[in-house]
This record gives C-alpha cells, sequence and structure tokens, in this order.
C-alpha cells in the first residue's frame, strides 16, 4: 500500500471538501441539484495524495445538465462550453480549473459508475448527503495499486480507454488486472478507430510520466503499437537493458520522451498520429545517425562528418546517447553539459551579413558552404577571431568559389 494513500472516509471527505475551498470552486454548488455527486480523477488524486498542475473536476446531476451548467455560468462569470448537446455534457472554465457537469445517463447512481471506465474513476462523493459511494471497490484497487474495469463493455465504448491503462501505469505506478490484459490484447486494433489526435495526447502523457520505462515496455510486450516485424528494425533497442542512470534528472525530463516516442513508433506512424513536425524531424535524425554509424565505426569519422552529428543533434543528444558504445557516453555527455565544448554546441564566429559586407559576395550556395567551413574551423579550434575569420574566408573564397574565363 502507497505510504500517503487516504483510506479513511472521514479523512478523504475533510480532504475533498478542504480542496474544494483551496481551489475555490465551491461557490457553483449552490446550484447542484439534489443528487449531484463528485466522481473521476478528481477523487482519485486526493485520496492518492496526489498533487496535479492540471484540475479537472467531473460532477455528475440527476437531469438537465445544459441547462444548470448556464445557470452556474451566468451566476459566476465563467465560460461555458457543450462538450456534447446529446449527451448533456458541459464544461465550465474557473481560472485555471477545468469543470465538467453531465447528466446522469442511468436510473441509478450504482448503475452510473458502473459504467465508467475503471474501478478507481468510480468513486463517488455524494455532495448533499457528504459521503463517499464506492460500489465497484475503486477504494481497495487504489490501496494496491491495481487497474480493473467493471466490464470490458465500458472500454469498447471508448477504445482510447485501452491506451489509458498504460498512462495509468506510467503516471501512477498502477499494476494492470490480468483480465484487463488477455482484453487488451484480443481488441488493441480497435485503438485505432480513435481519433489520431486523442492517441498523441495518451503517448504523450505515457513518455513523460514517472513510470514511463515500465509502461513503454509493456506497451511493446503486447505489441500495442505495431507488429513483431516493426519491432525487429535495428533501431529499436531493448530498454530493459539500458543505464538511464547516466543521463541527470533534468535531462530525463526533458530528452526521454523524444527517446520512448521513437522506441515505439516509427516515423510513418509518427505521421499517421499526428505527431508535430518538430518530433517527426528529430525522430528522422535520430535514425540516420544510428544507421550511419552502424556502418562506419564512429572512430572512423572525418571531420566534416563528425561535426555535421553535432550540428544536426546538439539540441537533443542525450535522446541519442544510448546508440553511442558504452565507452563513449560519459564522455560525450560531459563534453555535451559544457556549453563552450565548440564542437558539441557548433556556432558561427561571424553571420552571413557580415561575410557578404566585407567580402563582397551575394547569398547563394557558396555563402551556405562558406559558412560551414568557418563554422567547422571554429569547432576545432583552428579559428580564435574576427580578423582569422576574415582571412581564412578569402582563402576559401579563393580555392572554392567558381574561375571566371
Amino acid at each position: 500500500m502507497k505510504s500517503n494513500i487516504l483510506t479513511d472516509h472521514t479523512l478523504i471527505i475533510d480532504e475533498l471538501e478542504r480542496s474544494i475551498k483551496i481551489h475555490n470552486w465551491n461557490a457553483i454548488l449552490p446550484f447542484l441539484p439534489k443528487g449531484s455527486y463528485l466522481v473521476g480523477g478528481y477523487i482519485r488524486d486526493i485520496i492518492l495524495g496526489r498533487v496535479t498542475e492540471e484540475i479537472d473536476v467531473d460532477i455528475v446531476v440527476p437531469l438537465n445538465a445544459i441547462e444548470i451548467g448556464k445557470k452556474i455560468s451566468d451566476n459566476i462569470k465563467s465560460k461555458l462550453i457543450i462538450l456534447d448537446k446529446k449527451r448533456e455534457v458541459v464544461r465550465i472554465i474557473l481560472n485555471h480549473i477545468y469543470i465538467d457537469i453531465a447528466s446522469q445517463v442511468s436510473s441509478t447512481i450504482e448503475g452510473d459508475l458502473s459504467s465508467r471506465d475503471f474501478s478507481i474513476n468510480s468513486i463517488a462523493f455524494l455532495l448533499d448527503k457528504k459521503c463517499l459511494f464506492d460500489p465497484l471497490n475503486g477504494l481497495k484497487d487504489l490501496e494496491i495499486s491495481l487497474l480493473r474495469t467493471h466490464s470490458e463493455v465500458n472500454l469498447m465504448n471508448d477504445p482510447l480507454r485501452i491506451l489509458r491503462c498504460f498512462r495509468f501505469v506510467s503516471e501512477l505506478n498502477f499494476k494492470i488486472d490480468l483480465n484487463l490484459i488477455s482484453f487488451i490484447k484480443k481488441n488493441k486494433e480497435k485503438l485505432y478507430l480513435v481519433a489520431k489526435e486523442r492517441i498523441n495526447y495518451e503517448i504523450q502523457k505515457i513518455v513523460n510520466g514517472a513510470n514511463a520505462l515500465d509502461a513503454l515496455i509493456l506497451t511493446k510486450k503486447l505489441n500495442i503499437f505495431g507488429s513483431d516485424d516493426l519491432y525487429k528494425d535495428s533501431f529499436f533497442l531493448d530498454l530493459n537493458k539500458i543505464n538511464y542512470a547516466e543521463l541527470h534528472q533534468e535531462e530525463k525530463e526533458k530528452y526521454l520522451p523524444l527517446f520512448f516516442i521513437s522506441q515505439i513508433l516509427d516515423v510513418v506512424s509518427l505521421e499517421k498520429l499526428k505527431f508535430s513536425k518538430a518530433e517527426i524531424s528529430k525522430t528522422k535524425l535520430l535514425r540516420k545517425w544510428h544507421f550511419f554509424l552502424k556502418k562506419k565505426n564512429i572512430a572512423e569519422l572525418n571531420e566534416l562528418h563528425r561535426f555535421e552529428l553535432h550540428q544536426e543533434l546538439e539540441m537533443f543528444l542525450p535522446s541519442f546517447i544510448f546508440y553511442l558504445p558504452k565507452n563513449l557516453r560519459i564522455d560525450w555527455l560531459n563534453r555535451w553539459r559544457d556549453k563552450d565544448d565548440k564542437l558539441f554546441h557548433p556556432s558561427n564566429l561571424i553571420n552571413g551579413d557580415v561575410i557578404k559586407k566585407n567580402l563582397k559576395i551575394k547569398d547563394g550556395p557558396i555563402l551556405g558552404k562558406l559558412i560551414q567551413y568557418l563554422s567547422m574551423e571554429l569547432a576545432y579550434n583552428r579559428l580564435n577571431n574576427f580578423d582569422e575569420a576574415i582571412y581564412k574566408a578569402k582563402q576559401w573564397i579563393e580555392q572554392n568559389a567558381p574561375k571566371c574565363d
């Protein structure tokens, strides 16, 4: 059992009421009819003692959620969004808090709770009676860190919930119930019926969680994002055998998500799932240099190739570090951490405008190659000041500029 988890109902209720006051959304309570209740992640996170930046509140009312939402919005001067007119779901945005209000879909509260995704999200706080209602034993599952569903039908109503299982592994260090694992194996293909943007969002949550490694290993074991053939691609590494301790904590948080994304999805999948151009571009560069170094020993790289590697990977080199031989990783990381290392952080001593002004040349391929040459000279400590740069630039132009008869 987690040490900071709340198990006593009285303590949970006290903490819920304290949290409601602290976050200042108790102003809406007088507008809620009898039979309204709080449910979902807000209760779960309070029980777990979990603090999150995003505060999402889910409230269920017996009837007329849209009408109630409008009344609340008008009275407290907050923004109202109708999320689902047919199912009567509205969102009130109050400062930094998202409050979703939905009409009850079943004739009983227990029926409603039984239709939710997982037992840990099916604990209700009855607002008028000020008591907890937990018919699916979600509190017990929170105590033992178990992810379980009341009915597989609940997951099929929204197949994204399959992927959300791995998010709970990553964010909360939960185990997945064996029956739920069997269901995932049988139905993982249905995940692709979901909007690509929603899948993308869940993957981002998974790779950024505190226990992302465990979640990623499980997704690969169950082949959630591809076939066995996909993972046989030599680009994919054995995540169990990597020494992640080589990275500082801040580096892990910043650079491991990209590494993890590249370890479960190929470039085609990234494009299909609407990943950003930056993420796709970086993954392509990770793959490019991995396969380049498979063909050529890193010690045999000429100056140009070594310079290009650092130029292209400079901003996210820790995401690439695990593709290097083990004996090089610490040295490379230490050099990369040194912002004054000119090879690991290539730069220009003079820019293109200065070169054009001093050497009377125009924009074009020659200027680009000259800037690249000067940057490389600086990276290998063969350039020290402005005068040397101009002198070397003149020499280079004499040797490389097209000659006219």
